[in-house]
């Protein structure tokens, strides 16, 4: 595989949404948005998702589907794609961490890796 033809960068940023959660009741909302770049030579589409989510008690979910929000976007060299999603915890942090599957315009399929990222309410973390 060429690096530099097959390559997707993926940010992240996260929100804690109160108004969404219950900590009483062991509920905590997480907003996140992704920007994912084609950093790359060569236009690919994004067709499925995988995550793996895992609370603060070691509980770990697993999320496969297609694509993201409802849409694969198809992104040609230097274009991004921005989505917000959400999940919800148990406790109140979380790790995400995933990859995206990628079809190059070649036929080449590739996974696009999403780095793990903290999910935290204010003030837990430091």
């Amino acid at each position: 595989m060429n690096e530099t033809k097959h390559q997707v960068q993926v940010a992240v940023r996260t929100t804690y949404l109160p108004a969404q959660s219950a900590p009483d009741q062991n509920r905590y909302v997480f907003a996140y948005t992704i920007t994912i770049t084609n950093a790359g030579s060569m236009s690919a589409k994004l067709v499925t998702r995988h995550w793996v989510i895992t609370d603060a008690n070691n509980r770990i979910q697993e999320v496969h589907g297609e694509g993201v929000v409802g849409e694969q976007p198809y992104l040609s060299p230097g274009m991004s794609f921005e989505y917000t999603s959400g999940t919800v915890l148990e406790t109140p942090v979380g790790v995400m961490h995933g990859s995206y599957q990628m079809i190059a315009d070649d036929g080449t399929s590739f996974d696009a890796e999403i780095p793990a990222f903290t999910l935290s309410t204010p003030r837990i973390l430091h």
